[in-house]
């Protein structure tokens, strides 16, 4: 172990003793790519930058102030071995499969404020050195910050303070603070009561149906009609603005304001306006670029003529000269885009074409924030080509860690690629259309429209929720004036949308939506092909399975309600028919029936387990009105070999796996009823299809009601 100073002679794990000018971070834990700056270790603020390389994460500091004085040298002085030390493998060795030897800069600054809050406890106690905190006030702290938390949270807890001890000892002056008592008779009796399921994307609701049809209809509109037009409007805002920048003021410009501006007054017609901090003023920058002026020409000439109150009283719009060719319903969106509102347009152009990658690929937000222009390159002459199927190769970065165990802050690139359908595909285009060759396509330089600070990385989660959420309120507010309120977004049951929502929903509406029902007939078929072929064109597939366990999940908890659905109408007296009948009554009789919406992270091992059952697992589909007892080798659908689920999207009449109760025979004659009110209304050819369509939709229910049989006949 590399440190300043005389290192260790006994022990290659302790550490040398810093000086006051040693880097808080030594430079062999900084890539090479990493160009923050360090910090030094008498700085009162620490960066923890250097240590961070996911692009998708905050650049984040520690601030000694609020560690308290008589303890600060010491915690710091652990802080900083935690910083540039490894925990020795016999330590790690009993502390299971995902202890490392080292963590990434966020938890270590997770783990240093978790560290500050003891020093504050014990400083309000008098202790004014961590070798007096022993068994009675380990205990003691624990009984009274373990209770405030869930019991997850709280063994987290437990292991940072652990960690305390654990430095300590690995530091050339080691303060001899005792080990937790947990150490030594396990942290069960120290955490909390589970009061809920455990956490992670298994608990995470799916966004309601409600909230994302007309969400992903606007995201999709935003990139397919609507980018071409937003992109050349803001092309065009840049030129204004750098013309206006560049005119110097002459007798030209002033003669320019006077042939535009005065006639525009003296008719009485609105002034080019903007809003600006506190009130409505002049469009300066628009009208000097316009006219050939100086934006202090405009000024001074607004001021001689009394404008500005004119323009408060009066804004008019400020139309960029770019055609409009996006349409919504077949009329153009917009008569011009405003140049006061391209910047917004462009913020939400990029935040559609992130909704649309957050939900329509599976990634977690981290991947997502991760790409980069080039990510996504048109298929080479081959296979790809011929299937038509664009690849996304991207990195991942849960739980990347290298040999030894240490925390890698940039991932990794994924052994498998991503799949990527057409509206992803058109995202990601945009997208980079919008940052520089190789850049990432959620770079913050490249997507704050209204100032230019250079941050570096991506869009952070906070960030992109809160665009998110204006995003909405644009949507709702531009619905409203279309005359389009059926397409409002509503208020998700759940709260906010987030980030972390989507990929769970993503899970849900392919498990129970086979049909595209949700927001647009996307290829949710395709997507369920190669998800269910598990192959090495996979969707998700890596070690961890992916998007995989959450699918699993979502198939799994809509098998069980399709069983006890089925179970409770059979209980009401309906009776059931089709070929697979006898082995979907046994199958509802023997499946579990789950109550709410909260699911363990074991449970993703037990659906794989419980979807694997060939020929007893039950599939809803509402499109075809049955209920499918998939067993691969009588399905018609053609699913891929190892398909754990049918292809729901390619139902075809005969399969031996179709099942139906009175409920969907009633329903069959409903659609029947609907299809003939739409016969009565439309073409000839189109009009006999419909009624077709009918009759034999009607002829199904009339097979059932002549076919179906009581439960107790069947069982």
């Amino acid at each position: 172990m590399t440190a300043v100073g005389t290192a260790a002679e006994t022990d290659t794990y302790v550490l040398a003793m810093p000086r006051p000018d040693s880097p808080v971070v030594l430079p062999e834990w900084i890539s090479p790519g990493n160009t923050h700056p360090n910090s030094r270790y008498q700085e009162e603020v620490w960066s923890m930058a250097p240590l961070i390389d996911n692009p998708g994460t905050g650049l984040v500091n520690l601030h000694w102030k609020n560690c308290p004085g008589p303890l600060r040298d010491q915690v710091k002085l652990a802080t900083w071995t935690m910083i540039n030390g490894q925990l020795r493998p016999t330590y790690l060795q009993t502390r299971g499969v995902q202890a490392r030897s080292r963590s990434g800069g966020t938890d270590m600054l997770a783990t240093c404020l978790e560290w500050m809050r003891l020093a504050r406890w014990l400083n309000e106690r008098q202790i004014t050195s961590l070798r007096a905190c022993t068994d009675t006030q380990w205990r003691a702290y624990a009984g009274e910050r373990m209770v405030r938390v869930s019991r997850d949270t709280a063994a987290i807890i437990a292991v940072r303070l652990t960690n305390l001890w654990a430095y300590d000892r690995l530091s050339a002056r080691p303060t001899g603070i005792t080990p937790p008592p947990w150490e030594a008779i396990g942290v069960d009796d120290f955490l909390p009561p589970a009061r809920t399921a455990a956490g992670g994307e298994n608990t995470t609701e799916p966004l309601d149906p409600l909230v994302l049809g007309p969400l992903l209809i606007w995201a999709i509109r935003f990139v397919d009609d609507f980018a071409d037009d937003i992109l050349a409007a803001w092309a065009e805002r840049r030129r204004l603005i750098a013309v206006a920048a560049a005119t110097k003021a002459t007798p030209a410009g002033w003669a320019g304001l006077e042939e535009w501006l005065l006639p525009m007054v003296r008719a009485g017609h609105p002034l080019p306006a903007s809003s600006g901090k506190r009130e409505i003023q002049v469009a300066a920058t628009y009208i000097a670029a316009l006219t050939g002026s100086n934006r202090g020409q405009v000024w001074r000439f607004v001021k001689q003529h009394g404008l500005a109150e004119i323009a408060a009283s009066r804004p008019g719009p400020c139309p960029l000269r770019v055609p409009v060719t996006g349409q919504i319903n077949g009329k153009p969106w917009r008569e011009h885009v405003d140049f006061n509102e391209a910047a917004e347009l462009m913020r939400n152009l990029g935040t559609a074409a992130t909704i649309v990658l957050l939900y329509l690929t599976g990634m977690r937000p981290q991947e997502v924030q991760g790409l980069r222009s080039g990510c996504c390159p048109d298929p080479e002459p081959g296979v790809d080509a011929a299937e038509g199927r664009h690849l996304i190769h991207s990195h991942h970065y849960k739980t990347v860690t290298d040999d030894d165990g240490n925390h890698i802050s940039a991932g990794e690139v994924r052994q498998v690629p991503w799949v990527a359908i057409t509206p992803v595909v058109h995202a990601i285009r945009v997208l980079e259309r919008m940052v520089p060759e190789g850049e990432l396509l959620l770079g913050t330089a490249h997507h704050e429209f209204h100032s230019r600070h250079g941050y570096g990385g991506a869009l952070k989660k906070t960030t992109l929720a809160l665009r998110i959420e204006a995003f909405v309120t644009w949507v709702n507010r531009e619905a409203r004036a279309q005359g389009l309120s059926d397409q409002a977004i509503p208020n998700d049951p759940h709260g906010a949308i987030g980030l972390g929502r989507f990929r769970r929903s993503l899970a849900w509406h392919i498990a129970r939506r086979p049909g595209g029902l949700i927001a647009l007939a996307i290829q949710y078929g395709h997507m369920r092909t190669v998800l269910d072929a598990r192959t090495s064109s996979g969707y998700g597939a890596r070690g961890r399975r992916g998007i995989h366990a959450i699918l699993d999940v979502e198939t799994a908890l809509a098998a069980a309600d399709t069983a006890a659905r089925l179970r409770d109408r059979v209980a009401a007296g309906e009776k059931v028919s089709g070929p697979a009948a006898r082995r979907a009554l046994t199958a509802a009789a023997h499946t579990p029936r789950f109550e709410g919406r909260i699911v363990p992270r074991t449970f993703a091992r037990k659906a794989s387990t419980f979807l694997a059952r060939d020929g007893i697992v039950l599939y809803d589909n509402p499109d075809a009105l049955l209920i499918c007892a998939f067993k691969h080798d009588n399905a018609l659908c053609e699913p891929e070999p190892g398909a754990i689920a049918p292809r729901q999207y390619d139902c075809r009449p005969g399969c031996g796996n179709a099942v139906r109760t009175d409920t969907h025979a009633r329903l069959l004659r409903e659609r029947a009823d609907e299809l003939d009110q739409f016969a009565a209304h439309t073409p000839g050819p189109v009009s006999r299809r419909l009624r077709s369509n009918a009759h034999r939709l009607r002829e199904t229910a009339a097979t059932h009601d002549s076919t179906a049989h009581p439960a107790e006949a069947l069982t």
